[in-house]
């Protein structure tokens, strides 16, 4: 296919945001926020990143530094961030600040890093090691948060501590790996609830009810990019690697075979309500091609990964009015609090949540997977 049209819906993007307003973060918007630090524009910074090394393209990159430089205060405090919160999903925009310090210089960006970092030294445990999701989810395990906090922990290990700590974030995607992948299903669940006391975990296992694509793809990518951040350390590359390998032939299944993505929900192929997905699509997509490029995996996933980003294009890049748009994304979904028990990690919850365009969840890795196309 034609991919130029891609670059075009790109440069709509950045031309229609400002810091103060971008277009992508339709969630922001529909609740009527203030600008805040936040990993919806993380997941965005890091594909044009990727695109500006790729490309070369100044236009990336000042986009790129104008947009974090309105988040990030001269004594390295930014907008937004509550350190006590403790939630994982505030680290992940942090990722941008290892290459904007190393191209800029800019010491605030350093300072940021060294804020985000703290966060990782004080953030509470589950018993089994883990992270907590956020300090409102104790003992509460999310896939999401493997990629929201795990490459930004291993990038600071690998360029500010020598690598000193590579052996707890091995720890931590093993004991998801033990704790919440089905193995005959060969998919992860959700949520893991050590303490197995909210009211959507298994009172045994304290696994959440079901399996929600985007999670998967959350996790699935975070653990690449990870492995690719670690530098020496081979016998800890070399456990990452492995349940990669395991958790890319598992999902290799769940590709539907007419449209050539995931669905919302993986194992429920064809279910009534059930729908092809774009974010998590394009995560996968996106990890499958970069593991086959570092050599991590078979090269066939190359093809299956392209194959994927394919379907994406074909189902749901569409031109209205001369625009460009990319649809298919679910806006948001998550387990509990207790005052929401809507988000009982069920089937029937995962498909009720609203589905938009062109929202970073989806955009961002929609990108991300086009940079790696380019690649192929």
């Amino acid at each position: 296919m034609d991919y130029s049209i891609i670059d075009k819906y790109i440069d709509r993007l950045i031309a229609d945001t400002t810091p103060d307003a971008p277009i992508w973060n339709i969630e922001n918007i529909k609740q009527g926020k203030k600008p805040a630090w936040n990993y919806i524009d993380g997941c965005m910074m890091t594909s044009l990143y990727t695109i500006y090394k790729q490309t070369g393209d100044k236009k990336y990159f000042d986009f790129i530094d104008n947009f974090v430089d309105y988040y990030v205060y001269e004594d390295g405090s930014i907008r937004g961030y509550e350190l006590e919160t403790y939630n994982l999903d505030n680290l992940n925009e942090g990722r941008i600040l290892f290459d904007l310090y190393r191209d800029t210089g800019k010491e605030k960006y350093k300072k940021a890093i060294e804020l985000l970092h703290r966060q990782i030294l004080e953030q509470p445990r589950t018993g089994a090691g883990n992270f907590w999701h956020k300090k409102i989810y104790p003992n509460q395990v999310w896939l999401d948060g493997l990629y929201m906090a795990q490459v930004f922990y291993t990038r600071y290990e690998t360029e500010m501590n020598g690598g000193k700590n590579y052996g707890d974030i091995v720890k931590q995607f093993r004991a998801v790996y033990d704790n919440m992948y089905d193995k005959k299903k060969r998919l992860y669940y959700h949520g893991w609830d050590y303490s197995k006391s909210a009211f959507w975990a298994d009172k045994t296992t304290g696994l959440s009810k079901s399996f929600w694509l985007r999670s998967v793809g959350w996790y699935t990518v975070g653990l690449v990019d990870a492995i690719s951040y670690i530098e020496g350390a081979e016998d800890c590359k070399a456990r990452l690697v492995a349940i990669l390998k395991e958790t890319l032939e598992g999902l290799a299944q769940y590709i539907d075979p007419e449209g050539d993505m995931f669905y919302q929900v993986p194992d429920q192929m064809g279910r009534e309500g059930n729908y092809l997905e774009t974010s998590g699509s394009a995560m996968i997509s996106c990890a499958m091609m970069k593991s086959a490029r570092l050599g991590y995996v078979d090269k066939k996933f190359a093809k299956v990964g392209e194959r994927v980003f394919n379907g994406i294009c074909k189902k749901y890049l569409t031109e209205t009015n001369g625009k460009l748009n990319l649809g298919g994304i679910c806006l948001m979904a998550g387990l509990g609090p207790e005052s929401n028990r809507r988000r009982d990690g069920s089937f029937e919850y995962y498909i009720s949540e609203p589905v938009v365009e062109n929202d970073a969840k989806g955009t961002g890795p929609f990108v991300m997977a086009y940079t790696e196309i380019k690649q192929l």
